[in-house]
């Protein structure tokens, strides 16, 4: 038996996407799981039907109409899982601020004694660094609440 071909190949991964944007797209429509999990029997049974098919110009208006009839078919508002692109939650990854350590509870600081021994200490050099460089100010000075 031969190695599969780049044609091949790339005709096996059109028809695997094919499959999963159709079930992707059958999830959007049914929101029951029972209910969808039959739709996607009988897309299954759909694909299986021709898989045995060799003849390349059958094959090739097979995959065809079944672009265009998932085309035809598509959900108007498909479903997105949060992570992905297009999702509520894509690429979001929350990057707390340094201050919120500052509001952490004496007995969690106590778990980590050098490190917060540490921060008060490179805390205390910034200000010294800072009042160095732009001057000391007060509390009102700076103030713009009136």
């Amino acid at each position: 038996m031969s190695a599969p071909t780049a044609a091949m190949i790339a005709h096996t991964r059109r028809v695997c996407s094919l499959y999963k944007k159709s079930l992707r797209n059958l999830e959007s429509w049914y929101d029951r799981r029972h209910i969808f999990r039959y739709q996607a029997v009988l897309m299954r049974e759909r694909f299986d039907k021709h898989k045995k098919e060799r003849d390349p110009a059958k094959i090739a208006q097979l995959l065809a109409d079944g672009e265009r009839e998932l085309f035809e078919t598509q959900h108007f508002q498909p479903k997105k899982f949060p992570m992905s692109p297009g999702g509520v939650a894509f690429e979001r990854e929350v990057i707390p601020p340094d201050w919120v350590l500052d509001y952490w509870h004496p007995l969690e600081k106590a778990q980590f004694p050098e490190y917060f021994a540490r921060r008060e200490k490179r805390k205390e050099e910034y200000v010294t660094w800072w009042e160095k460089q732009y001057g000391k100010t007060s509390a009102t000075e700076g103030s713009h609440h009136h």
